[in-house]
């Protein structure tokens, strides 16, 4: 049996959320391995999960309320050790400094492109992969 990779979700918007894990899909890349989702929709729920493991990247939402994502990498980058990589969702291109002051290491623009979202998720566990090994 192959190996999972774990995705964490995080927004408010139970829709976001859905099209997220259909632009990346099952595998967003030929190598990397099979993903699975952990959907969470609040700030106690993302330190829930993050606190348990097992988690190799993180997909927020920098719109999501009342804990954007952009304030909630930030966060989990100084509280947890050994956090995942951070892939978040930003509203306009412009606000792609704010994902670089919140220590997101990719961000990819609102409305969701398919092939942007999975080529960026992809990279990131690569990444992921590099440095558990």
């Amino acid at each position: 049996m192959q190996p999972t990779a774990t995705v964490l979700v995080y927004s408010d918007d139970a829709n976001t959320r859905e099209q997220v894990r259909l632009a990346a899909g099952r595998r967003p890349a030929a190598d990397v391995p099979p993903v699975e989702y952990v959907e969470c929709a609040t700030l106690p729920a993302v330190l829930a999960a993050l606190d348990e493991g097992g988690i190799d990247v993180c997909v927020l939402d920098g719109e999501a309320v009342p804990a954007g994502g952009m304030g909630v990498c930030r966060q989990i980058k100084d509280e947890i050790f050994a956090c995942p990589p951070v892939l978040l969702l930003i509203g306009r291109p412009q606000d792609a400094w704010l994902a670089t002051w919140s220590r997101a290491e990719a961000a990819v623009p609102h409305p969701i492109d398919p092939a942007l979202l999975a080529d960026s998720l992809a990279g990131l566990l690569r990444g992921a992969r590099r440095t558990a090994a």
